[in-house]
């Protein structure tokens, strides 16, 4: 399991998906760090363009800015889930932490044995949850001034010690390996709830 996991994360990531946006409104990220499409977005069905529809209910459609929001946040969720997927099925625990026989079981055995502990980590996902919510209405009709993912905690002041330059192609970087951990994510559910679903798993002989 654990070596079948780690071929289809190579795999997932080598497919990453073309890039979204960075910045507040923009629509493309550097071509230098994104050779993939030429620097160019990859909306085949225009998606992304589905607000400027005349004649729309107003605000029917989200802007892009919403889209950006939502994906580096599930982006950023999915990399810490294939984290602790793959930490957990290689043995590695927190000292004194409770140990289930599968990761899908995880969440449940973890609340009910260490219930002080999942408050507190519930809790700090709320604050982080409730900070990008409070600018999800201005971001669904494309008007707020909040950099999308920018949550504004950068206390050791990392990013103003980068260059435009080196923190774009942090930034593409960041959304690439956020899709790849989201259809790593979504294939691993898909391998555990549907048998067969995800053949390379199979091969593999992973259980």
């Amino acid at each position: 399991m654990k070596s079948a996991i780690a071929i289809a994360s190579i795999i997932g990531s080598a497919s990453a998906f073309a890039p979204a946006s960075t910045g507040k409104v923009s629509t493309s990220l550097n071509a230098a760090f994104n050779p993939e499409f030429g620097g160019e977005v990859f909306d085949p069905m225009g998606l992304g363009k589905m607000h400027e529809i005349k004649g729309a209910f107003p605000n029917m459609f989200p802007h892009p800015q919403y889209m950006e929001e939502s994906e580096i946040k599930h982006g950023r969720m999915a990399m810490l889930a294939w984290t602790g997927v793959w930490a957990t099925e290689s043995g590695l625990h927190f000292p004194g932490a409770p140990v289930a026989d599968d990761w899908t079981n995880a969440l449940g055995v973890w609340a009910r044995e260490d219930p002080g502990g999942f408050g507190i980590v519930l809790g700090l996902i709320a604050i982080a949850e409730g900070e990008g919510v409070s600018h999800a209405g201005d971001n669904f009709r494309g008007v707020s001034k909040k950099t999308p993912g920018d949550m504004g905690f950068d206390w050791m002041g990392m990013t103003s010690k980068l260059s435009a330059d080196k923190l774009d192609r942090y930034k593409t970087v960041e959304k690439k390996n956020g899709r790849a951990a989201m259809i790593a994510m979504a294939s691993l559910f898909a391998f555990k709830s549907i048998p067969g679903s995800v053949p390379i798993m199979d091969i593999l002989g992973a259980n």
